[in-house]
């Protein structure tokens, strides 16, 4: 089993920025893609970033050129620094990790709020 564990989250005025931290801990084998999705209230979970393990990233159109996920694989975390953030970023943000060599499994965090104020 893999648990991971955000932090980070918070209150922030439009135009802040905060940066969100995940850290990967349990009988880790390999992490392969780490990414960060957010799901707001009456709306469906969806992806913000996605980052592989050679650090190939990709963006949910929203966030391009205001958000930036990295990670550190020596540590098993995932970051994402979020700039420029608007009234519509504010939801909880859930961390996501797929382990494994030949099974692979995703693993979820319980998620860390985000909510920016107009």
């Amino acid at each position: 089993q893999v648990q991971l564990v955000e932090s980070g989250g918070g209150l922030v005025q439009a135009g802040g920025s905060l940066r969100l931290s995940c850290a990967a801990s349990g009988r880790i084998g390999r992490i392969n893609d780490m990414g960060w999705y957010r799901q707001a209230p009456g709306k469906q979970r969806e992806l913000v970033a996605v980052i592989t393990s050679g650090g190939i990233t990709n963006y949910a159109d929203s966030v391009k050129g205001r958000f930036t996920i990295s990670r550190d694989n020596a540590k098993n975390q995932v970051f994402l620094q979020m700039n420029s953030l608007k009234p519509e970023d504010t939801a909880v943000y859930y961390c996501k990790a797929n382990e494994g060599w030949v099974r692979r499994d995703d693993y979820w965090g319980r998620g860390t709020q985000v909510t920016v104020s107009s």
